[in-house]
């Protein structure tokens, strides 16, 4: 009697995911909930001449954290036309939360989110994965262009229609906190595990956030809603 054939087992092959990583709270959020869905995560982080560097660094430390790789583009716009590249450019201070959402403030880098999101299309294509994750939300919809809901789903379309995997139904755009508050995201944040403290908001870059910046402010307004102490602020 012939034994039985044996079962050979095929190693399970994780779907990919590239996360856009800056090493602050929103995009920190994103990875993990990319994570809970189970993506293998690669996470691009650009070094492209911000003042606030430290968010390199952060991003580093988040991507280990949580065992995703990253990949790090360099380069300059030398145009500048941000405050946040232009260190001759006063970054807005002290603004009421109403004030913040006026106007596009002058940290706006322009068309930023559309040179990121370029990028991470082509790698996603090389590496064959199957999802971008950007973490933009609505909050700073009003202030940042390319963060609105439009504006995201406009690229998306362009990813369907503008690339290989997008026309074969391989590739898609996710971008999750879309819809949420800060305070949402923040909450988010911590049932995923979200290594918090390791995250980086101020648009200075000190060794400390300075707490008046527009970021800091919307970034304090969100653990006040959330009823939740930053770790970040000491």
């Amino acid at each position: 009697m012939k034994a039985p054939a044996r079962r050979i087992e095929r190693p399970v092959v994780a779907r990919k995911a590239v996360v856009l990583l800056s090493g602050g709270l929103d995009s920190a959020v994103a990875l993990y909930i990319a994570k809970e869905e189970g993506y293998d995560c690669h996470c691009l982080l650009f070094d492209y001449g911000q003042r606030h560097k430290k968010e390199i660094d952060c991003a580093r430390l988040i991507a280990r954290r949580a065992g995703a790789k990253l990949h790090i583009v360099k380069f300059k716009l030398p145009w500048k036309g941000s405050s946040l590249l232009d260190k001759k450019e006063r970054l807005p201070v002290d603004r009421t939360v109403e004030d913040i959402n006026k106007n596009i403030p002058s940290t706006y880098v322009p068309s930023r989110n559309t040179i990121f999101l370029s990028m991470a299309g082509s790698l996603a294509e090389t590496i064959c994965a199957e999802k971008i994750f950007i973490g933009a939300h609505y909050e700073d919809s009003s202030g940042y262009p390319d963060c609105r809901k439009d504006y995201l789903k406009a690229f998306s379309k362009v990813i369907k229609l503008g690339t290989k995997a997008g026309v074969e139904g391989a590739l898609r755009l996710e971008f999750p906190l879309i819809d949420k508050s800060k305070s949402g995201i923040i909450k988010t944040g911590k049932r995923l595990g979200v290594p918090i403290e390791l995250t980086w908001s101020c648009y200075k870059g000190g060794k400390t956030p300075c707490g008046r910046c527009d970021s800091c402010i919307l970034r304090a307004k969100g653990f006040k809603e959330a009823g939740l102490k930053d770790p970040v602020m000491r």
